[in-house]
């Protein structure tokens, strides 16, 4: 051979023999990272990579505490499922495996075979050496009692997190139910309405007008409250027709005949109802604060309860609550519930207090609310222009017994002058509530004397303008909490005009120089009775259109904003 192919062959020779060494360092790194891998506990892995918490460190939410079988030493969940009564089918749910935790082969691979693998080696290593002595003994006896002891990770999964959050779940409805208990049946602390809320074994019994809460036999609590569920808190007059109901804590009671698993409403509807204004004050704003939480799963037991009335609010009824109303005192059930509302939660006039409110529900979500319920197109006022050739809509509210327009041709030819187009209707008890909130939704601007018709405003579009006639009287004050605060609260403009004299049809009645001109104020020290039949049932409105005129004018330089 001659010596260049004998150098050829040398060189190749050692090429391949370095790249043997390198497939058996490869080969070896494996094998070594494997063994450690077997050897070692697994699941500690979990805890150490990526900086991760230790095993000893780790969230005690992710642990589970293996239970230890006295009999044989095993822990429970090495246990079959026929050994085992208390294992959960971690198949059943419909999530997939890898939502389940560890299956009962993963946990053979991953106790089982490395102990064994351990212990033999162990057993081989103690051969080599002659035997173990005191100290192998000593130190079998103490991983005996750290195998029996230990706590095991499993992998972070779903399941295990699921577990954790039900747990904390759990813990909170516990802890909500033991805030219940302390607290009282009743809170009689409000001004204007006594509210009665209960979580636990509640049984409304209508035959003895008694709502009772069932107390353990050791329980010590002994409450007695009597409600009547309408929110005119003292007026004695209004609450003379509205049924008393007895709230109470118990530990006997009538068997369940019906049974609720929604939360059970308890009002009234007599009082003042049939009122435009009351109906929405009285029961339909409080209604919608306390029940809209409930998201229609809520059922509506009403006392005094009047068939037309709630004909007539049929929609609101059906909007508020996916369930039949219960007339309650013409029923003759025992009403079983775990969460019951006697009264409504009720503030100032026309008004929700978002600071005190359930969800912290506004005016302005009671405005929306009336809109999609009665599925009225416009949620905010047109800006002048954006629609060309359209006018901006005035509405006037009129009247035909008291607090009339005497001049309403002459205040629409004025209106129509400036640049509105107007439309007239009167409100009252017997409206179509469609119609009627279909017209007023339609408006850009809404005006009429302090009256129920001006309850209509729920259906005005956001950004629109609500312009409100005060008669003569010093009535400025009850004109603004009635309609004034709560037209700004549901996002409207609010324009307040208060007639002078001789827009008084008063004056037809009394000499320029009465104290019902010179010092109005002085007639309210009578009541408010007096008030009502002195300046408003008998009192008209005759609009000065010049004086009255820039308050249209600002109303419209409020649609170009």
């Amino acid at each position: 051979m001659k010596p260049v192919e004998r150098a050829k062959l040398v060189r190749s020779l050692r090429q391949e023999s370095r790249r043997l060494r390198l497939l058996v360092l490869v080969i070896g790194f494996f094998l070594v990272t494997l063994t450690f891998v077997v050897v070692s506990k697994p699941d500690a892995l979990l805890f150490n990579l990526n900086g991760r918490l230790s095993v000893d460190k780790a969230p005690r939410s992710l642990l589970i505490r293996q239970r230890v079988e006295p009999a044989s030493g095993r822990s429970a969940d090495t246990l079959s499922a026929a050994e085992n009564p208390n294992a959960v089918d971690e198949d059943e749910g419909g999530d997939d495996a890898s939502s389940k935790g560890t299956s009962d082969e993963e946990k053979r691979l991953l106790s089982s075979e490395p102990e064994q693998r351990k212990n033999e080696e162990e057993a081989t290593t103690s051969e080599l050496l002659g035997g173990g002595g005191e100290e192998d003994k000593k130190r079998e006896e103490d991983d005996g009692y750290q195998q029996h002891h230990k706590v095991n990770l499993p992998t972070v999964s779903n399941y295990t997190i699921h577990d954790a959050e039900d747990a904390d779940n759990g813990k909170q409805e516990e802890t909500d139910n033991v805030e219940w208990n302390k607290k009282l049946l009743c809170d009689f602390s409000n001004f204007r309405t006594n509210v009665c809320e209960m979580r636990g074994n509640i049984r409304i019994h209508p035959n003895a007008s008694s709502v009772m809460y069932m107390e353990p036999a050791s329980s010590k609590r002994d409450e007695l409250w009597k409600v009547k569920p309408y929110p005119r808190k003292g007026d004695e007059l209004c609450l003379s027709h509205v049924t008393e109901l007895t709230v109470k804590s118990s530990k006997v009671a009538p068997e369940c005949t019906k049974y609720h698993t929604v939360p059970v409403v308890v009002f009234a509807l007599t009082g003042y109802t049939g009122n435009l204004f009351h109906d929405f004050t009285d029961v339909l704003v409080p209604l919608f604060t306390t029940a809209s939480e409930f998201n229609g799963e809520v059922q509506f037991l009403i006392t005094d309860m009047a068939i037309w009335w709630t004909r007539k609010y049929k929609v609101v009824f059906d909007k508020l609550s996916k369930y039949p109303l219960i007339d309650f005192n013409n029923d003759d059930q025992v009403h079983c519930a775990e969460h019951a509302i006697v009264g409504l939660h009720a503030y100032m006039e026309f008004t929700i207090d978002p600071s005190k409110a359930p969800h912290n529900y506004s005016m302005v979500d009671f405005n929306r609310f009336m809109r999609r319920t009665y599925s009225l197109p416009r949620d905010v006022v047109t800006a002048l222009g954006e629609i060309p050739r359209t006018k901006p809509r005035l509405l006037i509210i009129s009247r035909q017994r008291t607090r009339m327009f005497l001049n309403l041709n002459e205040i629409v030819a004025m209106a129509e002058e400036i640049g509105y187009e107007v439309v007239v209707e009167e409100a009252n008890v017997s409206s179509d509530l469609y119609h009627f909130g279909k017209v007023v939704n339609s408006v850009d601007v809404m005006m009429g004397v302090h009256g129920a018709g001006l309850t209509n405003c729920v259906f005005l579009p956001q950004n629109a303008t609500l312009i409100q006639i005060v008669p003569w009287g010093g009535l400025d004050w009850i004109s603004r909490i009635d309609f004034g605060n709560p037209a700004e609260q549901m996002g409207l403009w609010y324009k307040h005009y208060s007639i002078g004299v001789h827009e008084s049809s008063l004056t037809d009645q009394y000499p320029l120089d009465h104290e019902i001109f010179t010092n109005p104020l002085l007639f309210h020290k009578h009541g408010f009775e007096f008030i009502r039949q002195t300046f408003m049932d008998k009192q008209n409105v005759r609009l000065d259109c010049n004086r009255f005129r820039p308050v249209l004018l600002e109303a419209l330089d409020q649609l170009n904003q």
